[in-house]
């Protein structure tokens, strides 16, 4: 008998209490993005504390602007990564069920989405109020990956996002018809918890990379640097991940099996989020290309 690991036994609830004849929760996937952003707002007002990090050893705001910031970035966050899932996941059932654009509380949001509304947001925020875009931009891709392994964690507590069938040792048992529908396999199936690998790779990797790089070295004495290295990262972890993630329901037909919206053969092509993370991968690399060309600006 093949050696599996079986689900733990844990609700998508932290907690609920009834008031007024309503059900109200706090559930992991909330308070996963309530603890990212507070952890990413603390990386942010270390960096800012240190004059040394920066060029001409000056912060680019202070630390009252990015309480300010903080606001835009939630909207953002929220925004982006809702309209991005539907827009990039399930758009056909969305533009027939346009009420339900605005239940974010069932679920749905896409990283690339949110990534995309915090750019808008940063863009838009820094024009403003007169900021170094480029070193904005590297004290946000600092704060990112707290969020995004919370965020992967929350996955894996909700049962959701998991991996394709395997029969490595820490294959897991997730619950339900549907992690349990795996043509070919019989008794239990077991998949990749690919929400964990995206947790260590996104979130734990990465975020210790940037840390070092920005509290343990001049980089970002150099604007666009940190974040070029956080594209690419970020890329190519998603682009790995995603050949044990199991691709979205509505990409998987019966002569598509892995879910390619890009084919290239019959078994290879590129899922959606391979597709999604490619561009960041070739932005990452041409702005730390494009940053190394000049020296950072020394104390």
């Amino acid at each position: 008998m093949r050696a599996v690991i079986p689900f733990p036994d844990l609700s998508p609830e932290i907690f609920s209490i009834s008031l007024f004849g309503a059900e109200f929760a706090l559930r992991w996937y909330a308070l996963a993005y309530l603890v990212g952003i507070g952890l990413g707002y603390l990386l942010c007002r270390a960096a800012l504390g240190r004059d040394r990090l920066w060029p001409a050893t000056q912060a680019p705001m202070r630390k009252d602007q990015l309480d300010d910031l903080l606001t835009w970035m939630i909207l953002g966050i929220i925004l982006g990564g809702r309209l991005g899932f539907v827009l990039f996941y399930e758009p056909a059932y969305y533009l027939s069920h346009p009420a339900e654009i605005l239940r974010i509380w069932q679920g749905g949001m896409a990283f690339h989405g949110g990534f995309l509304g915090v750019c808008v947001a940063t863009l838009i925020f820094c024009r403003r109020n007169a900021i170094p875009l480029g070193s904005t931009a590297d004290m946000l891709a600092l704060a990112a990956p707290p969020g995004l392994m919370l965020g992967r964690i929350a996955n894996f507590v909700n049962a959701e996002l998991w991996g394709r069938p395997t029969d490595a040792p820490w294959g897991v048992i997730f619950p339900g018809p549907a992690a349990q529908n795996c043509p070919g396999v019989e008794g239990l199936c077991a998949r990749h918890p690919s929400q964990l690998y995206e947790a260590g790779l996104e979130g734990l990797v990465l975020g210790l990379l940037l840390i070092v790089l920005a509290f343990g070295t001049r980089t970002l004495r150099a604007p666009w640097r940190l974040t070029g290295v956080f594209l690419t990262g970020y890329g190519l972890a998603r682009f790995v991940v995603e050949f044990y993630r199991l691709a979205d329901a509505q990409f998987i037909t019966p002569d598509n099996p892995h879910g390619h919206v890009l084919r290239l053969t019959e078994t290879l092509g590129l899922t959606m989020g391979q597709l999604l993370s490619l561009p960041m991968v070739i932005v990452g690399l041409a702005v730390i290309a494009w940053s190394c060309r000049k020296r950072p600006a020394l104390a």
